[in-house]
């Protein structure tokens, strides 16, 4: 990294500027409570209950209508002249690559780290949770989206918020929580989504290029690289969402392949050891070792890890999946489902399951020091760390496999968050080409500074930013559940009638009967 004085001053000046800020919505968004001997962050708590109402209001409509969600994401209720700009798949490709990312190869290792195998299994029961949510926040997103004159599609919390509790006698109470929404989102847009992933993935790249001596830990190499992975995005943002939707349509499974390919090569090479692990992640759930807090205190760290990971409750996901091409919403509900599906229940759980069978030096020291109440450097270069280490027991060459994984997870990160942050921008500016350039001028010169300056205090704001979200979407999807389940009614009645024959005009056609009837 960049150890030019002026960069340093930059970052210190911005830092002690925004760090009051920082910590005190840290300590509002984050607040925790003891809870036999661990600490509960009240967020988690709030994210995992709508989980289970979503989940048991709906009838597991995650799992129950799991086969129609597989149908629809490989096309085979393709609805011909459907507003909208992506297909199924390119919309869920889109919204998969904001939320797999860092977190899924460093937050889990922590996790593991400090809640033990056990950790796992409560971060796959969340993943399951966060699937109901997904579907009701992405389900609205369509239901409530505007199709504007050049066919392009702006949807999100901003826009069902505001216009669903309208039309429940609530628009006073839409209206403040749409603004909260997208303010919260927008700064994590710029710190979290963009900047944070340019510095962590510049990290790695220094790490396996020469470390101190790298170039890439010159000013001048942080600098070019900041440079192109800003020039990059600029240039897949200018094409707006449907290039979006092509890139990550194929930077995603590719990204993703990789990577899952990686971790069976581990686990593979210590099959012996799987059953154990598999046996431990049961377990421990309930009886941990060496754990804070005992079998809670591992419920923590996986809920924790989990909603951290997949963002289910936080509407941005629903920003991305409102410009799918389809003319009834609760089908790409059905599909955003399985977004925490691919996100936490099988890149994390691959992620977790290698380090546990693997292990590694560094994983046995952080066990040790949670085990001994001893502080834990939580930070995402640790828990890369961590990873890289327990791969590197049976793939000596692995570390530069995990660094093209962090690069393609960074760069698709970026690229979606810079699409949720424009949205966000022109619902607070407008729709105008003006307001949109100015928008792509300064994510670009973010993603420049990510680079050049760590701004950790910023990226500590926007955490908490993203999560505030969280707390206003939630607080309005609970009044628009009876519209959801609705819209549900007609996407099951419609993939029956598919399934029996009918085509798509026909079924039109009685539609349209019956609501002139």
């Amino acid at each position: 990294m960049a150890n030019q004085s002026w960069t340093d001053q930059v970052d210190k000046s911005i830092s002690d500027f925004f760090d009051p800020i920082s910590t005190t919505m840290n300590d509002i968004v984050f607040y925790d409570v003891r809870v036999l001997g661990a600490d509960l962050p009240l967020m988690v708590v709030w994210l995992v209950v709508a989980g289970a109402v979503f989940s048991v209001y709906f009838g597991f409509a995650q799992i129950r209508h799991l086969p129609v969600a597989l149908r629809l994401v490989r096309g085979k209720y393709e609805q011909k002249d459907a507003p909208g700009e992506l297909s199924h798949f390119q919309a869920l490709s889109s919204a998969v690559s904001g939320t797999v990312g860092l977190g899924n190869i460093a937050g889990v290792a922590i996790a593991v780290s400090v809640g033990g195998p056990g950790a796992t299994f409560w971060m796959i029961l969340c993943g399951f949770l966060g699937m109901a949510t997904k579907f009701v926040e992405c389900t609205l997103g369509v239901k409530y989206r505007k199709i504007n004159e050049d066919g392009t599609v702006s949807g999100g919390p901003m826009r069902y918020l505001v216009h669903g509790l309208a039309e429940r006698g609530m628009g006073g109470l839409g209206k403040v929580l749409a603004f909260c929404s997208a303010l919260m989102i927008l700064v994590f847009a710029f710190f979290g989504g963009n900047l944070f992933q340019v510095n962590q993935s510049l990290e790695q790249l220094v790490s396996v290029t020469g470390k101190e001596d790298s170039f890439f830990n010159s000013s001048g190499g942080a600098l070019f690289y900041g440079v192109v992975i800003a020039a990059l995005v600029g240039v897949v943002l200018l094409g707006g969402v449907k290039a979006i939707g092509r890139v990550a349509s194929k930077l995603v499974p590719s990204m993703a392949l990789v990577y899952v390919v990686a971790c069976l090569m581990v686990i593979l090479f210590n099959v012996t050891a799987v059953p154990d692990a598999l046996a431990s992640i049961v377990t421990e759930a309930f009886s941990p070792k060496g754990v804070a807090g005992g079998a809670i205190g591992a419920l923590i760290v996986g809920f924790q890890r989990a909603a951290w990971s997949n963002e289910a409750g936080i509407g941005s996901a629903s920003i991305a999946h409102s410009a799918v091409k389809t003319k009834r919403p609760a089908t790409e509900g059905l599909v955003a489902s399985l977004e925490p599906f691919i996100d936490t229940v099988v890149i994390c759980t691959m992620t977790a399951l290698t380090i546990i069978i693997a292990g590694g030096p560094m994983y046995e020291k952080l066990r040790d020091d949670a085990a001994a109440g001893r502080a834990v450097d939580g930070s995402t270069s640790q828990g890369i760390s961590v990873t890289s280490d327990a791969f590197e027991t049976a793939l000596p060459w692995f570390p530069y496999v995990l660094t093209v994984a962090v690069l393609l997870f960074a760069f698709s990160t970026v690229l979606t968050w810079s699409y949720y942050g424009l949205k966000c921008w022109t619902f607070f500016f407008g729709e105008s080409r003006a307001a949109a350039i100015s928008y792509k001028i300064v994510f670009s010169v973010i993603t420049v500074a990510g680079a050049l300056l760590s701004l950790g205090t910023l990226v500590g704001l926007s955490d908490a930013a993203l999560f505030a979200a969280a707390l206003f979407n939630i607080a309005g999807l609970y009044f628009l559940m009876p519209v959801v389940k609705k819209e549900l009614r007609k996407v099951l009645d419609y993939a029956r009638r598919r399934d029996a024959g009918e085509s798509e005009e026909e079924i039109e056609a009685t539609e349209e009967a019956a609501a002139v009837r």
